[in-house]
């Protein structure tokens, strides 16, 4: 059961609560969680903005992740908007906390970007090569690559077998010397990095840029119980594996920065010019089919404690061993997780399944009624018939 203590908020509130006495509950942070999410639908630049980070997924169940993402907060979107519009965009692919898309400037922030693995002098000169190669050609997709210089297979991280040259443009992508300009059929179309990074000269510097990138997961994933944040920073590593040793810094000038309470034996941080206790904070009464990278339900952690169940993400569950589902979606009722969706487009049609955390489905006309509209929705951004 989802808990609801009472504890004092650690920081000012903002201006719509009394400031003498201001407690949160969990129940306050759930809404919040919800609703600072769900911000109003707008324009495709200015939601990823706000999101700060989308992370990227290649599975279709029914759609990739970032297009479900997208969709609760883009006005109109379709699914495959993103990847048509990207190349007329200020955004960039690239490593975050995960993979995804991000504003050009919050990309730039992590950059130069420097490997953990050296390369061999071998390695270098291939990807000298190709750099030499991509710029001679403005744009190039990998099999342009693979045909001209036949760097051969290699194993990937899923133990097959993948073009090395594939592997090599990833690598050069990853270190900033390419950056992705298009996909074509969900490949990435690479070209040279055309504009310089400059690594900061200084600590004070870094440690600048380190705190803007932990305010942006912050601003993505508020309200963090303690842990989370510091998964969170652990993840950030692989964007900024340069500055992996200023991360226990970093860690400790957020939460003395970041606004927090205490809550059912919990640490909960936000950001400072938030308050979880303010009315502002109001979910509406939608149903709602989520991917498993939403920021409502990415973390795992934080999902339990706000709503009291275990959600698991099971694409690469053996499939005897499922208990939701090859790719189950979180279900959101105004500010509840009430269970998950299996969905699928099957001979030009939606089908979908649903399971429910209380074992049944809720009683509320309402909840089926929202249902219902939710999947008209969804038929709408797969571009299906009615």
């Amino acid at each position: 059961m989802v808990q609801s203590d009472r504890f004092k908020l650690s920081n000012p509130p903002d201006r719509d609560v009394p400031s003498d006495r201001v407690t949160i509950t969990t129940e306050q942070l759930r809404r919040y969680a919800v609703a600072r999410s769900l911000f109003r639908p707008t324009t495709l630049g200015r939601a990823i903005q706000k999101l700060g980070f989308v992370q990227a997924d290649p599975i279709r169940a029914p759609a990739r992740a970032q297009d479900l993402t997208l969709r609760h907060r883009v006005h109109g979107y379709r699914a495959g908007d993103l990847e048509r519009r990207y190349p007329r965009s200020a955004l960039e692919e690239d490593f975050f906390v995960n993979y995804g898309f991000l504003p050009r400037a919050h990309s730039d922030l992590m950059h130069p970007r420097t490997a953990r693995r050296t390369w061999t002098a071998r390695r270098r000169q291939q990807a000298e090569a190709v750099l030499e190669f991509v710029r001679e050609r403005g744009a190039v997709h990998p099999r342009e690559v693979d045909a001209q210089f036949a760097h051969g297979k290699t194993t990937n991280w899923f133990g097959g077998s993948s073009n090395a040259s594939t592997q090599l443009l990833d690598d050069m992508h990853y270190r900033g010397l390419l950056r992705v300009v298009r996909r074509d059929g969900g490949t990435r179309v690479y070209a040279a990095r055309d504009r310089p990074a400059t690594g900061p000269q200084d600590s004070a510097t870094i440690d600048q840029r380190l705190d803007a990138l932990v305010d942006i997961v912050v601003n993505k994933y508020a309200p963090l119980p303690s842990r989370s944040l510091g998964q969170y920073m652990s993840l950030l590593s692989s964007g900024v594996p340069q500055w992996r040793a200023r991360r226990a810094a970093a860690l400790a000038r957020a939460k003395r920065r970041l606004a927090h309470a205490r809550v059912d034996a919990q640490d909960w941080y936000w950001p400072a010019t938030d308050n979880p206790a303010s009315r502002r904070w109001r979910p509406d009464d939608a149903v709602r089919v989520l991917t498993p990278f939403d920021p409502i339900v990415h973390d795992r952690h934080r999902f339990e404690i706000l709503w009291g169940w275990r959600y698991r993400f099971e694409a690469y569950t053996p499939a005897p061993q499922r208990k939701l589902g090859y790719y189950a979606l979180p279900l959101l009722w105004h500010d509840r997780v009430v269970g998950w969706g299996n969905l699928s487009v099957q001979d030009g049609a939606l089908r979908s399944s649903f399971g429910y955390s209380s074992g049944v489905e809720p009683r509320d006309a309402a909840f089926r009624t929202g249902l219902a509209a939710e999947l008209g929705r969804m038929r709408l951004f797969l571009g299906l018939a009615g």
